[in-house]
């Protein structure tokens, strides 16, 4: 039986792949059919993109803030200035984009290792955006965390395939080990 430590790992590394992938069908298009708005909640490709970067920051700088571990691997999400709305864009070109999503994947994979039952055995304080605040348990947040990439990434593949561009399998099931038969 898989923990739930584990199934955050799993989830860290399942969201750096298919982010990856992705970007590789993205960076196929030229740039207008990646900022054309396309109907999407945040309008084209690289809005939906900027969006799952922003949540994610948001997220982030959530845990490292307010959890009592504060996860030395967050600390410079920390640090920082976290994103103000959910519709901001951090960049207007796929590059730099893609860049700083790929350097926040590893960090996520790295932070996702490091943790340990007893931080996912915690209640949460935190304020949204508006200053509404919340408690609730810091695993269930972590599943929305990794939910809400996976939500937002089966638009972007929707969009991507609208444009003619292929993602290939993005099932988290590639990814599950087999195990031999008994």
């Amino acid at each position: 039986m898989t923990t739930l430590r584990e199934h955050a790992v799993l989830m860290a590394g399942y969201n750096r792949w298919m982010n990856d992938k992705v970007y590789a069908a993205a960076a196929r298009l030229p740039h207008e059919a990646v900022a054309e708005d396309r109907g999407a909640f945040f309008g084209s490709i690289l809005g939906t993109l900027n969006h799952l970067l922003v949540a994610d920051l948001i997220w982030l700088h959530r845990f490292a803030s307010f959890h009592p571990t504060h996860f030395e691997a967050l600390e410079p999400i920390r640090t920082a200035a976290p994103p103000t709305a959910i519709d901001q864009r951090l960049h207007d070109r796929l590059a730099p984009l893609q860049a700083q999503r790929s350097e926040l994947d590893v960090r996520i994979e790295d932070w996702a290792r490091g943790l340990t039952d007893a931080d996912l055995d915690h209640v949460l304080v935190y304020a949204n955006s508006k200053g509404v605040v919340s408690r609730r348990d810091f695993a269930g947040l972590l599943m929305h965390f990794f939910n809400h990439q996976t939500h937002h990434r089966g638009q972007v593949t929707t969009l991507l395939t609208q444009a003619g561009e292929d993602v290939g399998a993005t099932d988290l099931m590639v990814l599950l080990p087999q195990h031999a038969p008994d």
